[in-house]
Order: C-alpha cells, then structure tokens, then sequence
C-alpha cells in the first residue's frame, strides 16, 4: 500500500471515529447525569443575591432614570487599558443581581480565564443566573473543564456556538478531516462580544477572556479597545444575545460526542480549583476590583451620551439562504460612506475585500475627498504575519488608489496604553552564542518528538485571526525580532468618521467580518465621544509608536516601467514575483523645518522622514521570506484571513 491509500485509509478511519454523534439515548443519559449533578445551594438568601455596590453598575440606573422614550441616556466609558478592562468586567459580574449573560470568541484557561471562571460561578452561587456561549474553536481547552461545567450550578449554563464534527474541541487532524468535509462551517465563527449585566450594562470590543488581552502574558500583550455602555441600548444586547442563546447552533456541551461520553464513562467531574501561574497578581486585582475609589474613578470618566446603537449580525448570516454580508457590515459601510473630513480607521489586520475596496475607491472618485487615516499593525507587531503579507501585497493600492494614510504600529511602543507592570514580565537576558548553540542542538534533536516540538509554539488558541490558526503550528508564531522584550500588538477595531460618530466593536473590517463572522459593534453619535475615541487612536499614530507607510523613492533608471511591472504583477492571483513594493515603511526625524509629523502625501514628507526599511525591527530569518511567499502567492487565502 502505497503512501497516498495508506493516507485515504487513515483519513477514512479518523472520518469514521470523529462525524460520530452520541445517540438519542446517550444525549438523554449526558443530560440527564448533568441535571442530577448540578448544585443548587445558594451562598446568598438575599433579593440582591449579595451583590457588591459598583459605581459602575450604578451608571444602569441612572441612565434608565435619565431615558425618556424620545430621548434615551446613556453612558460610555472607553477601556483602552487592560487592567481598566479587566476590573470593569470583575466590577459587573460581581454587582449583578439577576443576570449575567457573556458571549466570547476565546475562552483560554491561563490565570486570566481561570479568574473569570471562579467569578462567574461564583455569581451562579449567589443566585444570579449565568449563561457562557464560546465559539467552538476557542471554548476552553480541556474536555473535563467542560464537563464539569455543564454541572457545574444550577444558575450556571454554558453552550458552546457551531460545533463542527459534533465535538466540542478539534484535534490537529481532525481540524484537517473538518477543513475536508465542512469548509464553510469550519470558518463561520462568532465573533461577536459581549458582556452584559442585569440588562443594563454592557461591555462589547475587542478582548476575549485570556491574559494578552489585559496585559498578562509575559511576552505578547494585545493593544485592544473595548467600550462599556449603559442604558437602554442593553436591551437591543440582550434580545442580540437571546438570538444566538436560542439557535440551534448553539449547543450544550453534554449532547457533543467528546463531552458526553467523557460524562458517559466517569460522569460529572469535580471543577479543578484555579492553580494560577502568578496569584499574587491574581490576588491584588481582585482586591482593586471591590475598591470604591478604583471603580469610581472608572465610572467618573464615563460620558453622557444620547441614544447609542448596537449594529450585530444575528446567528441566521450562518444559516442556508442568507449568503453575503451581515447586518454589521453593511451599516458600518453605510456610516464611512457618510464621511465628509475624515475616515480614522485602526484595524489589526488592514485585509479589505472586494467590496470595501470599491468603498474606499469611490470615495477618492468624490470632488473633495475625506482624508482616510489607518492605524494598523506592523510585521514585527502582528500576530497573524501571513495576513500582514496580505496587506503587504495591496500597499500600492491602498496609497495611491485609496490614499490611505497608514501608520503600522510598532512592537515597543514608547506611550500605548499598557500596564507593563501587569506582566510581572522582566527583560529577558540576551544569551550567548554558546547557548544559542546548544538551544538549536536541542531542537533539532527533538525534530522527531511532535510533543517537544508543540511546546515550542504559541498554542492555535491564542491566535484568533481566523480558522487558519489550525494550520501548521510555524505559521502560527510571531517573526523574530531584533531585540528582546515585552512585545505589542494591535487587536483594537474602532473607526470615527468627521469626529462626530464613533465605533469600537469586533470587526476587523476584512473578508471574514464581511462573509463568515458574525460581528458587533457600538456606535456613538455624539461629538464629545467621537473625539474621545479620536484622541484615543492618534496616540496609536505617534512617531514613537508607529512607523508611517509612504510610497517608495523612484528608482533612477525606467520608474515608470518598474511601476507598471509591479502593478501588473500584483494583479496576478499567484506569481506575484516583482520583488520591489511600491512602498516601504518610514521614521519620523524631528528638527527646526520638522516640528511636528506629516501626512505621508506632504511635499515636505521627504525631508522629515527616513526609510527603515519594509520589515522594520525584524530579524533576518524565514519569516521575512515566507512573509514575501505569501505575498507572492497567498492571495487566494485573503477570503478567510
């Protein structure tokens, strides 16, 4: 037998073990175990189920008593930092009286997860009623976690969003049997982020629940925005995440194949207790999170706005018969054709389809267009580089069809809003070549071992850009870079149009946002939170924490030939070979004739700025190369990335 039927053989055997559903009686028996397991002690005999007084909580009740029918009050508070993030979403669970309902892409089970967790279950013990839904790819990655939780409480449930192969967690292969069978269910996700309390108050953005997204890892920490809002609005939350609670995609673990036989065979597990990597961190963030004077402050800088919309895609973009854009998509479209001035644009992955490219190219087709700003990651900042190749591919386009002004963040930003301190991360020492030597020796001697060899790489978990983090697990780490620290990368999605509306939610606005994830986003018209948000993402544009992408110097001999050879070469769906880009990446040099930075389309640009290079910080390697691979041929993934 050859190796291509020793392959199909296999393929067949794991399709045979993996598409296996537990039968109706095996469903009945897993829910039935769950049922009889679930604890219904209460720790709290109170109406209030013992909740802790949060200012921020508070803001619920003011804005409904501000609200007329005609005219709504809300309030906002815009969470750059994420430890304001973390003891927001702490602040809320732990305020609530009657209900939490919290609706995530990534549930991660590091120190950040496991906090939220206890949180959570703690709240279902004290009488609040608690529902978890988590997109299938990232629902916490033990079966026994899952498994417990199903009986966890009676106050507590949990269901996990579009299981492929009836499974609640996808092995390597089985992703690979999965991406074979349901291509277009493997990729349609729930993006879509939510935290709300007591239908009043709620949380939507960027961050998932896992420790980059507030600061905690000890080497990639996501530069993220969320906004908290309270108010009427929480009601359009509620009904949004009712929608998806309801649909018959969202599933509860027990009726899966590897939970409900692990329920089967051993029945409910005890829940682990939480065993934290760093609980003294854990400890004092808890403790700030019941500080009056740490949740007033929060609460004092939130704005007092009118009526607030909440544009989400409902679970049906994913059902038969409602092919192309969702809901989200097509009214943030409608708000950036709206722009007169200026289109502020921050997105981590500036992949844009066909659709949004024809936006963008008509609004340069306009008599006096807006200026369109973008602040968006570098190479040496992202944590997806073959999507970063992507854009890459399109920069002539992007500047000189669109004219986009892009600003690609930097990997150490000197001012972005992150607690270092958070990490407890110190600076790594720089080896030496003798140990350098010995580390590579290592690893190639472990080649053969698949286990020492998964430990060396940033878990498929961690990477959320799209299904394709299931890929080989190379592509999924971060390029080397030439020095050492703490790194940043951008995850923020907000965009404000004439700095009189202003939106924070989920959508990347790319491809995926458009066809395959469901996204939501809050929208503000109001000037004084516009500019807010504004002043918000300009500190993103800084010299000192971004590099400005501008078109290349002319080259001396045939430019003009070199264009219309790049240009045509660009166009080619593979082969994209022309090894020279139209633009490359520059540094702000201040001085008397250059106090202050420049639009990249500036006569005086040239003068004020210096070319770093395409990959600026980058370190020689493969990376780079492969980065130029998938320039040249990775068009056709754009569509899913």
């Amino acid at each position: 037998m050859n190796l291509a039927a020793r392959a199909m053989v296999l393929l067949l055997a794991l399709a045979g073990t993996s598409c296996a559903t537990l039968s109706p009686e095996q469903q009945a028996r897993s829910a039935a175990l769950v049922e009889a397991a679930r604890d219904t002690t209460l720790t709290c005999q109170q109406a209030d189920a013992c909740a802790t007084p949060s200012a921020l909580h508070a803001l619920g009740g003011r804005a409904f008593a501000e609200s007329t029918p005609d005219a709504p009050r809300h309030y906002a508070l815009i969470l750059d930092r994420g430890q304001h993030a973390m003891l927001a979403r702490l602040s809320l669970i732990r305020s609530a009286t009657t209900a939490i309902d919290l609706q995530t892409y990534i549930f991660d089970e590091d120190d950040a997860g496991q906090l939220f967790l206890e949180e959570l279950l703690a709240a279902a013990r004290r009488g609040v009623r608690v529902r978890l839904l988590v997109d299938q790819l990232s629902a916490l990655k033990r079966v026994d976690t899952l498994a417990a939780l199903a009986g966890a409480h009676a106050n507590f449930s949990i269901r996990i969003y579009n299981p492929v192969l009836n499974r609640a967690r996808l092995s390597y292969p089985q992703y690979v049997l999965a991406a074979a069978c349901c291509w277009r269910k493997l990729n349609q996700r729930m993006h879509t982020k939510l935290l709300l309390v007591d239908g009043a108050v709620g949380i939507t953005g960027g961050r998932n629940y896992q420790d980059d997204y507030y600061d905690w890892d000890e080497d990639f920490n996501f530069r993220d925005r969320d906004v908290l809002v309270a108010g009427p609005v929480a009601r359009e939350m509620g009904a949004n995440f009712d929608a998806f609670w309801d649909d018959p995609r969202a599933v509860p673990p027990s009726r899966l194949r590897d939970v409900g036989r692990a329920l089967l065979r051993e029945g409910v597990p005890a829940l682990a207790a939480p065993e934290y990597e760093n609980p003294a961190r854990v400890a004092g963030v808890s403790r700030q999170a019941v500080d009056p004077a740490t949740i007033g402050m929060l609460a004092h800088a939130a704005l007092p706005v009118g009526p607030v919309g909440y544009i989400a895609d409902l679970p049906q973009k994913h059902h038969g018969g409602n092919p192309g854009h969702g809901v989200a998509t097509l009214e943030l479209r409608q708000l950036i054709q709206s722009a007169r001035a200026e289109v502020l644009l921050q997105t981590p992955y500036l992949v844009l389809s066909d659709s949004a490219q024809e936006l963008f190219r008509s609004l340069q087709q306009r008599p006096e267009p807006p200026r369109v700003i973008v602040s968006t990651n570098s190479l040496a900042a992202t944590d997806s580089f073959i999507t970063y190749a992507l854009s890459y591919k399109y920069k002539r386009r992007y500047l000189r069809d669109f004219a986009f002004e892009i600003h690609e963040s930097k990997p150490f930003p000197a001012s972005a809003p992150i607690d270092l301190d958070a990490t407890g991360a110190s600076l790594p020492r720089v080896p030496s070549e003798e140990e350098v030597d010995a580390v590579r020796r290592q690893l190639q001697a472990s080649r053969g071992d698949r286990g020492a060899l998964a430990e060396r790489y940033r878990r498929p978990l961690q990477a959320e850009y799209a299904a394709l983090r299931y890929a080989r697990r190379s592509a999924n780490e971060r390029v080397p870079l030439e020095r050492a620290g703490v790194r940043i990368g951008m995850h923020a999605k907000s965009l404000v149009v004439d700095e009189r509306v202003g939106v924070i939610g989920t959508h990347n606005f790319d491809p995926r946002g458009d066809h395959y994830n469901t996204e939501s986003a809050v929208v503000i018209a109001d000037p004084l939170f516009a500019r807010a948000l504004a002043s918000s993402i300009r500190v993103d544009l800084l010299p000192a924490n971004s590099w400005t992408i501008a078109r290349r110097p002319d080259q001396p001999f045939f430019p003009g030939l070199e264009y219309t050879l790049a240009k045509i070469s660009e166009k080619l769906p593979v082969f994209d070979l022309w090894p020279v880009r139209y633009a490359t990446s520059y540094e702000f040099v201040p001085g008397p004739d250059c106090p202050e930075p420049l639009s990249p389309f500036d006569p005086r640009f040239a003068a004020c700025y210096r070319s770093v290079g395409d990959f600026p910080e980058v370190a020689l390697g493969f990376k780079p190369l492969l980065t130029r691979i998938f320039t040249a041929f990775g068009s056709g993934l754009a569509p899913i990335l």
